[in-house]
């Protein structure tokens, strides 16, 4: 069975919790091999958007009003377990957060930090490239907004 839910940070379990930081963790700790911080202190300001397949948690996002990550509302920490990718969770899952955004923020402007090898997949849902790539934890990234 799949599922996607959208919790406030209070609102989380502590096994979600625990299971959206291992995820995160093993994808970009782990196989994309790069350390940083990904424990950053924005969770607690955040709605969580994640996806349930057979009671596991399989994909997951973080969203944002504006003025709590960037000027605009946000979509953030975009994770997809590796198994899942090509099963079109990722797409459900970007959808179901810019749905989310609209609802709770009333907004439709949502600005995100895309890894450059994903921009081509951001531009499917309306994101449009702004500015020059840029380094983020040694991985090209380039801003995208969706208006």
């Amino acid at each position: 069975m799949k599922e996607i839910f959208i919790k406030s940070y209070k609102e989380l379990t502590k096994k979600e919790l625990y299971n959206i930081l291992r995820l995160r963790s093993e994808v970009f700790v782990v196989e994309q091999n790069c350390i940083y911080q990904d424990i950053d202190s924005k969770d607690q300001k955040a709605y969580h958007v994640f996806l349930k397949i057979n009671e596991k948690i399989k994909g997951y996002t973080r969203i944002f009003k504006p003025g709590d990550y960037f000027e605009y509302s946000s979509i953030g920490r975009i994770v997809v377990s590796k198994k899942e990718r090509k099963l079109n969770n990722g797409s459900e899952l970007i959808l179901a957060s810019i749905k989310a955004i609209e609802e709770k923020f009333n907004e439709r402007k949502i600005k995100i930090s895309a890894q450059k090898h994903l921009e081509k997949f951001y531009k499917n849902f309306g994101f449009i490239s702004v500015g020059k790539d840029y380094l983020e934890d040694g991985i090209p990234h380039i801003a995208m907004v969706k208006n």
